[in-house]
This record gives structure tokens, sequence and C-alpha cells, in this order.
């Protein structure tokens, strides 16, 4: 069984989330055999423009699923990020299916039943990474702030470039708060 713990910011969880959320987690466990016993993390978060942030982890062995998603509507997120989950459980069907098509025991730990209806054979799709657009260009030497510059400029959330003072490549990238980051290769 997979118990839920449900942790709230800026909101308290009345007990109709309590109650939607508990209900959504029991549906994924329909793919296991044997349902793991451990705990589903819920994080709820709403911001001062009132839109609702929804967080799963659920921790198993060999796997953790995690998903969130954003909605002003929280019950709508909640079924967005089980829909994510319930993706996510294919996936990794689809991809143990594949490696050990003979004797292993992975393979029971997910129930064949629930994946009927080709929903597996949809997703085996899924799993190629297919490529629909290359791009190449020169990297010119410049400093953090001016990538920083330049990307913004570019509208972009990245920006790969020869830092002037390592000599290495380097990519600056806005983080979900706003700020940015950097990452230097050796």
């Amino acid at each position: 069984m997979i118990r839920v713990e449900i942790r709230g910011e800026n909101i308290e969880v009345t007990d109709a989330i309590r109650e939607h959320i508990e209900e959504k987690v029991a549906k994924l466990e329909r793919y296991f055999n044997d349902v793991p016993n451990t705990h589903a993390h819920v994080n709820i978060k709403v911001r001062n423009n009132k839109r609702g942030k929804v967080e799963i982890t659920i921790p198993m062995k060999d796997l953790t699923l995690r998903a969130e998603e954003g909605h002003d509507d929280l019950y709508a997120a909640v079924d967005l990020v089980i829909d994510k989950l319930e993706r996510q459980i294919r996936k990794h069907k689809t991809k143990i299916n594949r490696k050990f098509r003979e004797k292993n025991p992975e393979a029971d730990f997910f129930n064949a039943t629930a994946f009927e209806n080709g929903a597996e054979e949809d997703n085996e799709n899924n799993d190629e990474i297919a490529i629909f657009r290359s791009k190449e260009f020169t990297l010119k030497p410049m400093d953090s702030e001016e990538a920083v510059l330049q990307m913004n400029m570019l509208g972009h959330d990245f920006f790969v470039f020869n830092d002037r003072e390592t000599e290495g490549t380097s990519i600056v990238y806005r983080r979900k708060d706003g700020k940015y980051g950097l990452i230097e290769t050796n």
C-alpha cells in the first residue's frame, strides 16, 4: 500500500484536497503486482499569484517516481502530476520488458493487466530519442557576464560559450528562481 504524506506551503491542506490526492495516488497501485510498502511524498505550494504547484515523489527499490506540475486549479495540477507518473511507470515497464525478455525477477514487479489495450506499445515509440532539429555554431570567447547578456538578448534559457579565462567550454543558464547558473567543463 502506498501511504500518502502531504505537506502544504502557503496553503492549508483541507480534507477535500487530501482525499483527492489519496484517491489519485491509490490508482497508481494497479500498475504493480505487489504494491510497494512505501510513502508518496506530496508537496503543495501556492505562490502569491495563487498558482498552485504539486510535487509527488514516490521512492521505491530500484525506482524513484517523481513529477511536478503547476496549474491555477490545484485539483487539475494533481491530475496532471498523476498522468506524468503513469507515463513514467509505463516507460519504465517498457524498458524492463525490452531489456529482459527472458526470466527476470523485476519483470513481475509490474502488473501486466494494467498495461492492456496498447498502452505499452504507445510508449515504446516514446522511448526512442528523436532529434528534430540540429544547429551548428562557432563558440565565441567571452566571460560569463557577456554570455548572460547574449542569452537574454536571444531570449534563450541557456547559452554555450568559450570562457575567456579558462579557455574551456562553459554554459550559462537561467534557473527556475530567475537567477543564473554556470556550468564549466575541464
